[in-house]
This record gives structure tokens, sequence and C-alpha cells, in this order.
């Protein structure tokens, strides 16, 4: 509260929307004042650090893959692949060869050639030039304090002592940090830096945490015994506000509780516009307890299951028994519902752990989704004869991503119906089109002649639209999918495929402020997150076609 201290206002960009307020926790990395290190004088105490380090890698990879299991049980399966990627990097023999020759060189103490060496990994990844290889600075500065604790033998983290219900403050939060806020009620964060594709972003996002970014100086400014008030709804906060601005806050807040109450209230039931159509409020999902969240927020179904996100696990391509075995746990509490699997969508940023990519120029136009697979054609064929197997206990509809020609269709349909003969499956899933380019969205009427349905993937429709990487905050003014070139977009399929099912499975589906609009493109499914469910079904029941 206030106490006559003095109110400060600040504004930055809004990461995850929501209120929060609460006492001020300031977060000081302890990798950057962290220091405990000592040299070596001869070869019998270099061997001795180097099996410290090869100790302290073994131990630090055991309790990244528990965490990965914790979080994937628990959080969602994206974050898992974080740290399953994390052990990957760790366990890499060029790592651990030059920190030990480091070691041999110099005459220090594994932790300090391991401190040298990670932070010139970190200053290579941020000195690159594209967005997702900066981000993967985070991901090598995170390991960098997870082994030089481990050296050090700390075993404790910072934010082990963060109160329930206090607002987080810091530079920026690394991947294991997030898990930490996991577990405790954190009522918001603010951040000096983190752009929208960040781990804090993505992560608040999904657990619904209030975040703001980009506050220049944030750490000099508030002090730990400030309270803040944050309103992610606008991107502003009020550090130490008066009894008019708590009282002003405290009213916004018990209005958006009520609208969340009584629209999960309803949540459960079956949706229609004012005039009537009804409308599918389906859920993207990453894992079992995803699905389960889905179903007690009253999805309809399963929008969005990207199965890139069950091959995550495996060092090697799983076979059909082994995928059939992760979709089946992941999907199985919607059994009695629809469920929407998308091929393997990967390139550009999106890797797989056992797979080396060819290098390209400019891998955002290059191999992706459909054109990936057409250049892996085993994996192709793994998917495919485990969807079919699936399908025979869900009402199953297959995904095609980054279609551009009818012949993306039409190689997975004749491969479908191959397959379908062999295994001997007589109930044939649904096959859709996802449209993802200008060119799939003008080129529909020879598409749509190939499929059951199509879905709008908006944010690579947004990015390859606009000509903006929507991992590279450079050009966030340019990565903007409410404007009118993509609900145009959307309008001419409609027009031209005016009998076709038509669905929609990326951000813009969960933004209420815009249900209507998207609705009235002859929309008639939406896919979101399990928690803006209640949200857009309520959005749903306000709009008239």
């Amino acid at each position: 509260m206030n106490n006559g201290r003095a109110i400060l206002k600040l504004s930055g960009k809004i990461l995850s929307h929501g209120l929060g307020e609460g006492k001020v926790f300031i977060y000081h990395d302890t990798l950057e004042h962290f220091d405990q290190f000592y040299n070596i004088v001869d070869n019998f105490q270099i061997e001795d650090e180097r099996n410290r380090l090869n100790q302290a890698i073994i131990k630090i990879s055991g309790d990244l893959n528990i965490l990965a299991d914790r979080v994937e049980t628990e959080i969602d399966s994206d974050f898992a692949g974080v740290f399953q990627s994390h052990v990957a990097i760790v366990q890499d023999t060029t790592l651990s060869d030059e920190i030990k020759k480091e070691i041999a060189d110099e005459l220090v103490s594994a932790g300090s050639a391991a401190r040298t060496v990670l932070r010139r990994w970190e200053h290579r990844f941020s000195s690159m030039e594209d967005d997702t290889s900066r981000q993967k600075a985070d991901d090598i500065r995170d390991l960098t304090r997870r082994l030089v604790s481990a050296l050090a033998g700390i075993h404790a983290h910072v934010l082990n002592d963060f109160p329930s219900d206090g607002v987080l403050v810091a530079r920026r939060l690394l991947p294991s940090d997030t898990i930490f806020l996991a577990s405790r009620s954190a009522s918001a964060v603010l951040l000096e830096e983190g752009g929208m594709g960040s781990h804090a972003a993505l992560f608040a996002r999904e657990i619904g945490l209030p975040c703001i970014s980009g506050i220049k100086n944030l750490l000099s400014i508030v002090r730990p015994d400030n309270y803040a008030q944050v309103d992610a709804e606008t991107g502003t906060i009020i550090i130490n506000p008066d009894a008019k601005q708590q009282r002003r806050f405290l009213k916004k807040s018990r209005q958006q509780k009520l609208i969340r109450v009584k629209a999960q209230s309803r949540a459960l039931k079956p949706v229609r516009t004012k005039d009537g159509t009804h409308i599918t409020v389906f859920a993207n999902v990453g894992c079992a307890n995803d699905t389960m969240r889905a179903i007690e927020n009253g999805a309809d179904g399963i929008g969005l299951y990207r199965i890139e996100k069950a091959y995550m696990g495996f060092q090697e391509p799983p076979n059909t028994v082994k995928l059939l075995d992760v979709l089946n746990k992941t999907l199985g509490p919607a059994r009695n519902l629809p469920v929407y699997v998308r091929l393997l969508d990967i390139g550009a940023d999106k890797t797989l752990p056992f797979l080396e990519l060819k290098k390209e120029p400019n891998p955002s136009l290059g191999l992706r989704g459909i054109r990936f697979l057409k250049e892996y054609p085993n994996l192709l064929q793994t998917q495919i004869d485990a969807l079919l197997q699936l399908s025979i206990h869900f009402n199953l509809h297959i995904l095609v991503p980054m279609v551009t020609l009818p012949g993306d269709i039409l190689l997975v349909k004749k491969l479908l119906n191959d397959s379908a003969i062999r295994i001997n499956v007589t109930r044939m899933p649904k096959l859709g089109a996802m449209i993802e380019t200008p060119a799939a969205a003008l080129a529909v009427s020879e598409i749509a002649k190939h499929v059951d349905f199509l879905s709008f993937g908006t944010n690579d429709l947004t990015q390859y639209t606009f000509a903006a990487d929507r991992e590279n905050g450079a050009v966030d003014l340019y990565f903007n999918d409410t404007h009118d070139a993509i609900f145009r977009l959307m309008s001419i399929v409609h027009e031209d495929v005016p009998e076709s099912p038509l669905s929609i499975c990326g951000e813009l589906a969960g933004n209420s402020e815009y249900t209507s609009r998207v609705l009235n493109c002859g929309i008639t499914s939406l896919s979101v997150a399990p928690l803006s469910i209640p949200t857009i079904k309520s959005a749903v029941r306000k709009t008239t076609l």
C-alpha cells in the first residue's frame, strides 16, 4: 500500500493479459555476482576438477530429466521439450571438452571454466541475427547457472523465497525460473526484457499470469518494500498506489472476476450466436493434463494437437506403436469428442532432437510442414499408420500443415487410402488443409476439392502475409493478426468455398475482442487455450451473424 510513499507510474508491453497486485519481490540472478572460484596448480588438481565436472553433468542431467517429466505432467509438453534440449546441450561432448581444455589451459576451477565457456556460447547465440537463435542464449545462461551452482554445491534457487501473491520484478526470466513460479501463487510478473515469443511470455499465457515487459531501468526504479498494481489489460503499472487508485483497481478486479465466474458457469453448455447459429469451441492441447483441463472448461473437442509434441520426448524417431501410445495417452480423455491432430510441422524455428535439418538460406520460406514431410517420407508414413489406428477409437480429423498447392493434399490422401487398405481400416478420418499462406487462401477453390474441411493457422498466415517473422521482436509492429488484411483473406476463402466447414486455431481465435468479426468471416469452429474456453464461449453468445 502507499503509506505516504511516492506514487510511480510505469508502462510496458503486455506479454500476458490480466490484473494482479502485491508486494514486490526483486529477483537478481545469482550468476551476476557469484564468484567462489579458485586457481589450481598441478595435474592432480586438473584431473580432480575434470572429475568434478563429469559428476556435475551427470547430476544436473538427472535433475533436468526429472524436471522435464514433471513439467510435461503438470504444465505443458512444450516446456518439457525445453528442458530435454537442455539435457542434450549439457551432455554434448563438444561442451565438456571445451570446459576441460579451459581448466587445463588457464589452471582454473571447473566452476570458473564452465562459466567462461558457457558465456562464450551464450554470446555466440545472442549475437546471431535471427530472434530464435538469440532466445537460445537464455537456455545457455540457464544451463550456466545450473552447472556452476552444482559445482559450487548450491542447491537452492533464489525464487524459493518468493512469497505467495507477490509481484515478481526481474531483468528477464529463464526457463527454470518459470517453473518455480508454477508452484507458487504469483500475482504478476514485471520484466525489463522479454518478447512475445520468450519462454516467460509463453509460460505466463499458459497459466494465465499477468505479465508486462520492456520496462526500462525497472530494477533501479523499484524497491523491495514497494507495492505494485499491475494492469496487463492496458500495460500500465502503479507503484505504491494511493487509496483512490486501490479502490478503482479493486472494482475492476471484481468486475473481471464476476465476468469469469459467469462465463465459467455456462462453459459446459453448447454455444450459439444471438441469431441461433451453433458454434463449436475446441481446445489446443499439448499433453493429457491439457486435455483434461479442456474438458473441465467446456471444450466441445480437441481442435489442435500438434503431433510434434509427441516426438519431443524421443531421442530417435518413434515407430508406429510408440507414437500411437503417446497419442492415446494424450487424447484419451477426449475419446468421445471430435479430435483434430496436425501432422508434423517441422522446419524454420522448429526442430526435432534426433534430426539434423539441412541448412537453408531462409528456413521460414523453405521446408516447412508438408514440404518437410515430402523430404522425409518415412516420418510421414509412421504418422499416417498411427493416426489410422487411432481413428478406429476416435472421431479423428487430420490437419495437413503449410498446404500451398493441391498436390500437397493429394499426396497425403493417397497415403491414407493405401495405408487404410494395408492396415484394414474401414472408417477413414476426415482430412483438412491448414490455410497458412496467402497463396493457399487465394487458391482455396482447388484445394477444397480434395478435403473435408479447412482450418486457418492465423499465426503463420499473419507472418507470411506481412513478411514479418513472428519470433522476431524487431518486426513486432508488422506482426498484427487483427489487421484488415487477415480478415479479408478469411472472407475470400469463405466466399470462394461457402460450403466448406471453416475453423481457426491461431492466437486470433482466443482474442475475445475479435470473436464477432472472426465468426462473420464464415468460421464456425474456434480452437483456443483451455483456460480461454469460457471467455470465448461468452463472446460467441454476444455475437450476431
